[in-house]
């Protein structure tokens, strides 16, 4: 995971011939610095941002006069990259769960079409069982041929509940009927998905926010492809715009060789992360955790 980043990150700083680390002597590498950015799937007008932030940390790092400048700042980098996640790290979904007045816990998944939705919405639910919570799946996307028979072959294998909605039905009158279900029957959380949709279709859009203000979610997650660079950038701007989220799945990190998805997102929207998809099985899906992708991106 993530090696380019990794790679032209450490290229970039051994190729520096630094006589300090004043801003004048840092400014004379700015376009290779947001190049490596670019080519590390950051979006062109957050790597400039990264880059004028990194410069006030040096100017405000105490830096020993006997130290090497290149090792002082990748450390400097390094830092300021693990503070921007550390401050975004959220709590146990599971906490939240037990904590929460809300009978059941709602929880809507929405993204892209192709994104991995469905199957990460049966990875939390893989996860919140195991925890000892009680989840009922619900599938939204009433018009997608397909779609239920998806979620039921998941909630088979998991031994998890589903409730049996049924096509051309309203959408938000299903996940309605199931969270109604759910609390006579005691459930602890009701999973909601929700048909993959592009921003761009205003129509679907405008559905997503109608399951969501009949239904007031406790949590939206929004699935993003983390090698899709800019478009998931783009893609979480608009959904965020137009119905708002409040936690992020990235899916495929175990794929991703660059990184700049998720440092694009993070450093935008200031979301928090609150799982990464690292293969296939239901296990396969990790709480987002800083120390971790900071290994990851810059090496031991």
């Amino acid at each position: 995971m993530f090696k380019i980043f990794r790679e032209r990150f450490d290229s970039i700083i051994s190729s520096l011939k630094l006589k300090s680390l004043s801003r004048n002597e840092l400014e004379r590498f700015r376009d290779d610095f947001i190049m490596f950015l670019i080519e590390s799937d950051v979006a062109f007008e957050v790597a400039e941002k990264i880059f004028d932030d990194f410069l006030i940390e040096v100017e405000e790092y105490r830096i020993n006069r006997f130290s090497d400048l290149n090792n002082e700042l990748r450390a400097i980098f390094r830092g300021y990259i693990y503070r921007l996640f550390k401050s975004l790290e959220s709590t146990p979904l599971e906490n939240r769960i037990r904590e929460s007045n809300s009978t059941p816990y709602k929880i809507m998944f929405v993204g892209v079409n192709g994104v991995g939705k469905t199957t990460s919405l049966a990875k939390v639910a893989y996860r919140l069982k195991r925890a000892g919570l009680l989840p009922l799946l619900v599938c939204s996307d009433t018009f997608r041929a397909g779609a239920i028979e998806q979620l039921k072959i998941h909630a088979k294998r998991l031994s998890i509940p589903i409730f049996p909605s049924k096509y051309g039905h309203d959408p938000a009158a299903v996940a309605y009927d199931a969270i109604s279900y759910a609390r006579n029957r005691r459930y602890d959380v009701v999973l909601i998905d929700t048909a993959g949709r592009q921003y761009s279709n205003i129509n679907l859009m405008n559905e997503l926010s109608k399951i969501s203000r009949i239904n007031n979610p406790d949590e939206i997650f929004l699935v993003l492809d983390s090698i899709t660079g800019y478009d998931a950038y783009v893609q979480a701007k608009e959904f965020n715009n137009h119905i708002g989220i409040d936690y992020m799945i990235f899916s495929k990190v175990d794929a991703d060789v660059k990184g700049g998805a998720i440092l694009t997102v993070t450093y935008e929207l200031r979301k928090p992360i609150q799982y990464i998809g690292v293969g296939q099985g239901y296990e396969d899906l990790e709480p987002f955790n800083s120390e971790r992708i900071i290994k990851l991106m810059f090496g031991e």
